[in-house]
C-alpha cells in the first residue's frame, strides 16, 4: 500500500535520510523529503517541525525524521498536534509504538543504530498497524485529551 511520508533530518541524520527517501520510494511511497540536504551544521528543530507539521496537517500519512540520537527530533515532532513520535533503537520497539500508542512518526538514531537495523525498524513501522484494540484506542485517545487543554 502506497503511502504519503515526509522524512527529514538534520546534519547529524542525513545519510540515514537520504537512505530511507531511495527505500521508500522504491517500495512505491510519495515522499516528501523535508530536508537537510547536507552535512553542513544544521538545526534540527527546523527539519523536525517540517515533518511533524506535515503529518499533523494530513500532508503525510506518516513520518521518518533522523538526527544523532532521535531524541531531539521526538522533542519536537510531539509538539505537532496529533502527533505521536516514537523514537525506536529496535524494530520490536517500531511495532509496540505502532500496535499499542498508533504513532505516526518514527525517529531514528544515526549514531546509535546500524543501518541495516535502521531500515529494519523504518520497514516494521510502516508495515505494522494499530492494534485497534479498545485498550490502547483509549489510551491514545486519552493522549490527545492532554494536549486539548
Amino acid at each position: 500500500m502506497s503511502r504519503r511520508i515526509a522524512v527529514a533530518a538534520d546534519h547529524g541524520g542525513v545519510d540515514y535520510k537520504d537512505r530511507i527517501v531511495a527505500l521508500l520510494r522504491d517500495a512505491g511511497h510519495d515522499v516528501a523529503d523535508h530536508g537537510t540536504h547536507s552535512a553542513e551544521p544544521a538545526d534540527y528543530p527546523d527539519y523536525a517541525h517540517s515533518a511533524a507539521e506535515a503529518v499533523s496537517s494530513g500532508d503525510a500519512d506518516a513520518g521518518v525524521i533522523v538526527c544523532g540520537s532521535g531524541i531531539g527530533v521526538s522533542i519536537v515532532a510531539n509538539k505537532s498536534k496529533g502527533v505521536r513520535a516514537a523514537n525506536c533503537l529496535t524494530a520490536e520497539m517500531a511495532r509496540l509504538a505502532r500496535e499499542h500508542n498508533n504513532a505516526n512518526v518514527l525517529t531514528l538514531g544515526e549514531r546509535l543504530v546500524e543501518w541495516e537495523t535502521a531500515r529494519e525498524i523504518v520497514l516494521t513501522f510502516l508495515t505494522t498497524p494499530a492494534s485497534g484494540d479498545a485498550r490502547h484506542t483509549r489510551r491514545v485517545e486519552k493522549i490527545h485529551d492532554l494536549t486539548e487543554c
